[in-house]
């Protein structure tokens, strides 16, 4: 008689909506190693990158912040990053410092100024991928940047919606450059080669992946 209660009773909360399909089921966020987070602090010490030292906490279903840090000073100003997992942050600094910084002087023939960002934490889903499901973004454990420009210290501002596909040689040869070298360090890098959804900035994710686009 009760294994029939059971059964009538999954029947009527199927029919009313509550049972949780298996695609909208989310994983607890991924919890970095304390050892190769420690590692990663030595390392940004070590550049002579500022930082400070976020705690680590969940944000929700499938999202949440551990072994992150904010990034200070690397050297050239970066704006809109909050968040940042420390091997993204270690990649990314290494990559603005000995690649970014070199392009746009021997490139562009003029020194770089800042970085500009559209941030690096939000706890959502992969977009602009058909078929994708309900896939968390590595945004969503801030272990990915998105670029959106590059301010040059003469005034001119690089920027991936307007000079991807500049006719201009030089504009695309450094950004052409600056993403091989991020394919170098970064696990996922897209670009608007990739999809529409990045037509606007460039996608920097630690994840080892070897993707780049």
């Amino acid at each position: 008689m009760s294994g029939m209660v059971v059964v009538v009773a999954a029947m009527f909360a199927a029919a009313c909506g509550r049972v949780e399909r298996p695609a909208e089921r989310r994983a607890e966020p991924e919890r970095v190693p304390l050892r190769e987070t420690a590692q990663c602090l030595r390392d940004l010490d070590a550049q002579g990158i500022a930082y400070r030292r976020l705690p680590d906490k969940a944000t929700g279903p499938g999202c949440g912040l551990y072994g992150t840090v904010q990034l200070l000073d690397i050297g050239v100003p970066v704006n809109n990053l909050t968040a940042v997992r420390c091997g993204a942050a270690r990649a990314f600094s290494a990559w603005v410092r000995n690649a970014a910084v070199p392009a746009a002087y021997q490139i562009m023939g003029s020194e770089l100024a800042r970085v500009d960002t559209m941030g690096s934490y939000a706890c959502r889903n992969v977009v602009g991928t058909a078929g994708i499901g309900n896939r968390r973004s590595g945004h969503a454990l801030a272990n990915a940047i998105d670029v959106s420009a590059f301010v040059l210290k003469d005034g001119r501002r690089i920027s991936i919606v307007g000079d991807w596909n500049t006719p201009d040689p030089a504009t695309r040869t450094f950004l052409q450059t600056v993403r091989r070298s991020a394919c170098r360090r970064f696990g996922t890098v897209l670009s608007p080669d990739y999809n529409a959804a990045h037509r606007d900035h460039l996608h920097l994710e630690d994840d080892h992946a070897a993707f780049c686009r």
